[in-house]
C-alpha cells in the first residue's frame, strides 16, 4: 500500500501555496519532468527547489527523496544560467535510512526561437554534475508550442553517466536517451493543470537499450506575481520491476 499521508503532502502544500493573495502572473514552470523552451529575462534571479519522490512497492518497500535547490540568472535575454548548490537524498528501507549529499550541476539553457513570437519555441539545455561517486553529462533539445490557454512541450535529451568509488575511480559508464511530454491548460490567473508523460531508456556501458521504463500523470500549477509551484505525480506504465511504482515531483520558484 501507498503511504498516504507522504502521498499527500505535496497536495497540501500547494493548497497553502494557492491560497495566499499573489496577483495575477503567467509566469512560472508549468511541469515537474519537462522543460519549456523559454529562458530568464536578462538581469533576472531566481530560486527553485525540487523535491522527488519515488516509491518502490512490494516485499522490501522502498522510499527515495531526492532533493535539489538551484539559483537562476538571466545572463541575456536568451541565455539562462542555473547552478544547483546541492542534490543531496534520503533513501528509507527496511534495513536502514540514510541520507547524503550526492553531487552539484550546473546548467545552461539557450533560447532559439520564442514561443510568444515563434510558430514553435526551441532551446537547447546542457547540464554537467560532478559528485564523489558520480559524473553526469546531459543534453536535451526543448520544444515549447502555445495554442491559447494550452501549453505543449516536450523534451529529448541523452544523458551520459560515469560511476565509481571516487573521482579517480569512476570506471562504469551508462547511457540513457529519454523523452518527456506535457500538457498544461490554463484554467485561471493563478492555476494551470494538465499531464506528463516520461520515458526513459537505459543504455548500460553506451551498448543496446536494456531497459525501458514509462510513467505518466497529471500535473498542477499554481502560481503569483514572483512565486509559483508545480507539482507532477507519475505513475509506472511498464512492467519494470526495478523502477518506481509512483514518483511525485514538487518545485518552488521564487523570482527576486
Amino acid at each position: 500500500m501507498l503511504n498516504r499521508p507522504t502521498l499527500f503532502i505535496p497536495l497540501i502544500l500547494l493548497a497553502l501555496f494557492a491560497s495566499q493573495p499573489f496577483a495575477a502572473a503567467d509566469g512560472g514552470r508549468k511541469f515537474a519532468y519537462t522543460y519549456e523552451a523559454t529562458t530568464e529575462a536578462q538581469g533576472d534571479i531566481g530560486l527553485e527547489t525540487w523535491v522527488t519522490w519515488k516509491h518502490h512497492r512490494g516485499p522490501g518497500r522502498v522510499d527515495e527523496f531526492d532533493f535539489r535547490h538551484e539559483l537562476e540568472w538571466g545572463v541575456t535575454n536568451r541565455l539562462t544560467m542555473g547552478l544547483y548548490l546541492a542534490n543531496w537524498n534520503y533513501t528509507s528501507t527496511p534495513e536502514a535510512r540514510t541520507a547524503r549529499y550526492a553531487s552539484s550541476s550546473l546548467e545552461l539553457i539557450y533560447s532559439l526561437t520564442d514561443p510568444a513570437t515563434s510558430w514553435l519555441g526551441t532551446a537547447l539545455y546542457g547540464e554537467v554534475t560532478v559528485g564523489d561517486t558520480e559524473t553526469e553529462i546531459e543534453g536535451k533539445l526543448l520544444l515549447q508550442k502555445n495554442l491559447g490557454r494550452f501549453t505543449l512541450a516536450a523534451n529529448v535529451y541523452v544523458e551520459a553517466r560515469w560511476s565509481g568509488e571516487n573521482l579517480s575511480h569512476q570506471n562504469q559508464r551508462d547511457g540513457e536517451i529519454n523523452e518527456t511530454l506535457g500538457v498544461s491548460y490554463r484554467v485561471g490567473k493563478h492555476l494551470s493543470v494538465g499531464a506528463e508523460l516520461l520515458n526513459e531508456n537505459h543504455l548500460p556501458d553506451w551498448g543496446r537499450p536494456e531497459t525501458a521504463f514509462c510513467s505518466a500523470g497529471p500535473n498542477v500549477t499554481v502560481r503569483g506575481q514572483r512565486a509559483f509551484a508545480t507539482v507532477t505525480a507519475l505513475f509506472r506504465l511498464t512492467n519494470n520491476p526495478d523502477e518506481p511504482n509512483v514518483q511525485t515531483r514538487l518545485i518552488f520558484g521564487y523570482e527576486f
